[in-house]
């Protein structure tokens, strides 16, 4: 069992979010608006194993995928941003993704990138988003409703959060995590695991920062690959999955390596993994 929530860890790698959704892989596909997948590149990961998809809400390759599934539409749990903050936006930017996906129901929703105080309470306001997301998560339109945000303690507090009715605000958590940014061990995870819910992360390789060497690295080191970084984020139990945003085929396939069955991640490996994620923390590009 994934420490934190009650989805079940289920043979095969995979994880149930919520009792209402299909299993998914722990490795999920997304888009950011500046990568390159086309509907093959989704069909592939589709049948390589991926059912969890998290949309930029742009159309592209992904959602293009999602219209035409057809029949296993199902099995997929479709994830996107929602940039509203008044339930007037949110109305109509939930409808904007419905039709855009050809879609009655959308699996998780998450507000996007919520980075202050004053952000959140617009949003849980009276009129704000959260009315009427939680007005779409009572129907049945939406699963779940989740946050994205960079602002781990902000995110650590809102987790437990409920409306005065007693609603709970959020189901899920979406936030940063990687061998070289790994405050969300101590500043998330124990509030998701206290809250009961999972956390999905992204930035798994820092921008592809955790793929090149440093200059401290030892003789000898050999940078990990992508796989790896993803294998780091799936090892630790408080991550329900995480997220990979490959550009064209050629990544997509290095992201996929991390499905393999025939891996394990030794404390040794383990070490090395936040050893080099210490050293590029320190020596890559600055990343807030």
């Amino acid at each position: 069992m994934l420490q934190g929530f009650s989805g079940l860890s289920l043979a095969g790698g995979l994880v149930r979010l919520d009792d209402a959704l299909p299993p998914v892989a722990r490795l999920g596909l997304a888009t950011r608006g500046n990568t390159a997948l086309d509907p093959g590149d989704v069909a592939h990961a589709l049948e390589r194993g991926v059912r969890y998809l998290n949309w930029c809400g742009r159309p592209d390759g992904l959602s293009t995928a999602v219209r035409e599934m057809g029949a296993l539409r199902s099995e997929v749990v479709l994830a996107t941003q929602l940039k509203a903050r008044t339930a007037d936006e949110a109305d109509r930017e939930f409808e904007w993704i419905l039709e855009h996906t050809a879609s009655d129901r959308l699996e998780v929703g998450t507000l996007y990138y919520v980075e202050s105080e004053d952000e959140w309470r617009e949003i849980t306001a009276h009129g704000g988003a959260w009315e009427a997301l939680d007005r779409r998560r009572q129907s049945g339109q939406l699963g779940m409703l989740g946050l994205t945000t960079h602002q781990r303690a902000l995110a650590a507090r809102w987790a437990g959060e409920t409306a005065p009715q007693g609603a709970r605000r959020l189901d899920m958590l979406m936030v940063r995590y990687n061998a070289a940014h790994d405050g969300a061990e101590r500043e998330v995870f124990p509030a998701a695991a206290a809250a009961g819910i999972p956390v999905v992360t992204f930035t798994a390789l820092r921008w592809r920062d955790l793929l090149r060497g440093t200059p401290e690295d030892p003789a000898g080191f050999t940078p990990p690959s992508a796989a790896d970084c993803y294998r780091f984020c799936m090892e630790n139990p408080s991550v329900a999955v995480t997220l990979a945003a490959p550009n064209g085929r050629a990544e997509l396939e290095e992201a996929l390596q991390a499905l393999e069955a025939n891996w394990e991640c030794s404390p040794e490996w383990m070490a090395a993994m936040r050893s080099h994620g210490q050293r590029v923390h320190r020596h890559a590009r600055e990343f807030w």
